[in-house]
């Protein structure tokens, strides 16, 4: 099936759950202090996890006009910007890393919202005949290893040859948050499975009957990552859905055409070593702002800082209760 050269990342949702802030800024455009320090939208700090990842080029899904801002930001320095930073040599790296991922980006739109499924259907003329990876626009990844969440799933595609989704083990109260599958492990690496069955945000008491996966410790799942490795065919799956109004809560949903690949070709699941985090939500994006400074360069500050906070806190009435 060849490498992962390229990654679609949607980014066509309106926001809505980070309203009011969203009326001004697109959700991914929203700012983040990256580990390094440097505040960047979180759009780009999951190209950057593309790119460090190995992939080549990227296509980020947009609403209908829903580009213009990202072009906005992955530009070039205006001449009024040149001269502000002509003497901030980091600030010129950075404006250098824009407009290099400027180079690798290409938009399409999702004409109508109808679904994650029918967004990711978008990117079909982009991809063309290559494996790609999937991820979403309002998650940020923290590897718990010196590998970059996205590689650690693009390798495991590089031995397998398949359809790859990055998973973690999820306690069952959580169950209606993800998508779940149930696999086998593979003797050659232990977390890894070979995918038997997917479901989309299972109850408890069918996740009890049907998704058991052996290995995994009573009462956790394998639940989705959010990062995903897919063949070409994933989009024959897309268009049987999308050309029979297969819905599911009235959306073209990405799991359906998830479970009928697996019908057809061999699905793998890979245990990823990091965890994610939906900026998308408010609390999310407060422990995503939090995760990043934990896990940068600022770690020993952020501590203390949270230390007195706490400390400062205790015993106070939260804000807004009598």
């Amino acid at each position: 099936m060849g490498i992962v050269r390229k990654a679609v990342i949607t980014a066509a949702g309106r926001g809505t759950r980070q309203f009011p802030a969203t009326r001004s800024i697109q959700k991914e455009l929203l700012p983040l202090v990256d580990v390094d320090g440097i505040t960047k939208p979180t759009i780009q700090i999951i190209i950057e996890e593309c790119l460090a990842s190995g992939v080549e080029d990227i296509c980020v899904v947009v609403s209908p006009g829903g580009q213009e801002p990202f072009k906005r930001h992955f530009s070039r320095l205006r001449d009024d910007e040149r001269k502000i930073f002509k003497n901030k040599e980091w600030a010129l790296a950075q404006a250098d890393a824009l407009r290099r991922m400027e180079e690798r980006i290409t938009y399409v739109e999702q004409p109508t919202p109808e679904g994650y499924g029918h967004a990711v259907y978008q990117a079909k003329d982009f991809v063309g005949d290559e494996p790609f990876l999937l991820l979403l626009g309002d998650h940020v990844y923290i590897s718990g290893e010196k590998k970059r969440c996205a590689q650690q799933v693009i390798e495991t595609y590089n031995v397998a040859q398949c359809a790859v989704s990055g998973v973690q083990q999820t306690p069952d109260d959580k169950l209606h948050l993800f998508g779940t599958v149930c696999g086998t492990p593979l003797g050659s690496d232990p977390a890894t499975y070979e995918v038997s069955a997917i479901k989309e945000k299972p109850s408890i008491e069918y996740a009890a009957e049907h998704l058991q996966t052996p290995g995994v410790k009573r009462g956790y799942y394998l639940c989705f990552f959010g990062m995903h490795v897919f063949p070409p065919s994933l989009f024959d799956c897309l268009k049987h859905h999308i050309d029979h109004d297969l819905r599911e809560k009235g959306e073209i949903q990405l799991t359906s055409s998830q479970e009928m690949l697996r019908e057809n070709e061999r699905y793998v699941a890979v245990e990823t070593h990091g965890e994610r985090y939906d900026m998308g939500v408010p609390f999310g994006y407060v422990e995503t702002q939090a995760a990043l400074a934990l896990n940068g360069v600022d770690r020993t500050e952020m501590l203390s800082t949270l230390l007195r906070i706490v400390a400062k806190s205790a015993g106070s009435e939260p804000f807004g209760q009598v």
